[in-house]
Order: structure tokens, then sequence, then C-alpha cells
């Protein structure tokens, strides 16, 4: 009897260990897998920097306003002027829609049957 319990205890040992081995490399392929999208969310984080700051040069006033003017003929773009902009109360927003009953009940007949 102590030999078949000898017998299941390596065996579950041997078990044991070959699923420890298993967790180990996956561990290791998850942190790896992990460090890829940290260095590839740094990498969109730089690129995205770089964008915003050559969105920034690329929108400077006077650069616009330079470009406005030498495409002024094809373009027929103006400076902004303060008389250009309303009130908040002068737009029009437009009317909600009418929701339309399609099976309309009596409530007042529903009470008196119960």
């Amino acid at each position: 009897m102590k030999s078949v319990l000898y017998i299941l205890t390596v065996l579950s040992v041997i078990g044991l260990a070959f699923w420890a081995y298993r967790e180990n490399y996956a561990t290791q392929q998850s942190l790896a897998e992990t460090e890829k999208l940290h260095r590839n969310i740094q990498r969109a984080h730089a690129r995205l920097a770089v964008l915003r700051a050559e969105w920034a040069y690329l929108n400077r006033p006077d650069r616009l306003r330079d470009l406005a003017d030498i495409n002024y003929d094809s373009l027929g773009l103006l400076p902004l002027a303060p008389e250009q902009f309303g009130i908040i109360d002068q737009v029009a927003y437009p009317m909600p829609p009418e929701l339309i009953v399609t099976n309309p009940t009596d409530v007042s007949t529903m009470e008196a049957d119960e």
C-alpha cells in the first residue's frame, strides 16, 4: 500500500512540476507581450507629440494670414471682424420632431374594466 502511495506522490509531484513549468513560460510570454505593448504605446505618444508640434507650426496665425493673402483670388478669404460674431440667442435651433402615437390606449376604460 505504501508503494502505491509513493508512486501517486511522485506522479503528482511530476504533474505539478510540469504545470509550474508551463505556467512559468506562459507568464514570461505575457510579460514580453506587455513590454512590447508598452513600447508601442511610447512610440505612439512620441509620434502624437511630433504631430501636435507640426500642427501647431502649420497653424501659426502669421503663416495662415500669409496663405490667405497669397490665395485671395481663388479662396476669397477675408479677416474675421467682431461684427461677424453673433449672440447665442440669435441661433435658430430646429424644433424637436413631433411624436406620433400609433397605438393609443384609453386609460379611463381600462380602470373601469378592472
